[in-house]
């Protein structure tokens, strides 16, 4: 069975960072890609980030470019999102997702840490 467990959310003051971690088990995880999406109260879910299998490839949303990173370690098949410079338009549910390179759709999802960001 697949689990992708995302921990690190939080209440935090704007400007702070937070470091989000997404622990997967039931796959082999060196094989997926993997991303980072999130999700307001009342809005659609977005991408925020994603790293290829190797890592050797990342993509953020514009939203976030500059001040958030992915990362990845294969050996602890963990995926991280350090999230710096946090504003209080970054407050939503982050999820970790993951897929296998030769998908176009993410296949496996989390439940969701909950980040807010306040003024």
């Amino acid at each position: 069975q697949v689990q992708l467990v995302e921990s690190g959310g939080g209440l935090v003051q704007a400007g702070v960072s937070l470091r989000l971690s997404c622990a997967a088990s039931g796959l082999s995880f060196s094989l997926y890609a993997m991303g980072w999406f999130r999700q307001a109260p009342g809005k659609e879910r977005e991408f925020v980030a994603a790293m290829s299998v190797s890592g050797g490839f990342t993509y953020y949303a514009d939203s976030v470019k500059g001040r958030f990173t992915i990362s990845r370690d294969n050996a602890k098949k963990r995926v991280y999102l350090q999230m710096n410079s946090l504003k209080p338009e970054d407050t939503a549910v982050y999820y970790c997702a993951a897929k296998l390179s030769t998908e176009d759709q993410y296949r496996y999802w989390g439940q969701g840490t909950q980040v807010t960001v306040s003024s």
